[in-house]
């Protein structure tokens, strides 16, 4: 497949259990055609993050690629913004 006809995605990491594969989730709003109110979307991807750069929350870019494995066609390009950590500071206990 030629480099310029590959799609890209972006979405957010849903799941990050297995090495080197993790699933995003890509979501969006169409209206009904019918009743006319806006229906929510999900696709899910299996990608190939070869470096385990990404974990759970991450918004992270991704590109089609030749099938690596039965279900993962996907491949991890960068990670677009980090899920941010709420810094707790323990209470003084007396």
């Amino acid at each position: 497949m030629a480099k310029e006809m590959r799609k890209t995605r972006i979405g957010q990491v849903v799941r990050h259990n297995n090495d080197t594969t993790a699933t995003v989730e890509m979501v969006w709003r169409q209206r009904h055609r019918v009743y006319k109110k806006q229906v929510r979307r999900v696709a899910k991807f299996y990608v190939h993050d070869a470096n385990n750069d990404c974990s759970v929350g991450d918004t992270v870019k991704i590109e089609e690629t030749r099938p690596i494995s039965k279900n993962k066609h996907w491949r991890l390009i960068e990670v677009v913004t980090r899920k941010q950590i709420a810094e707790i500071q323990p209470n003084e206990i007396n």
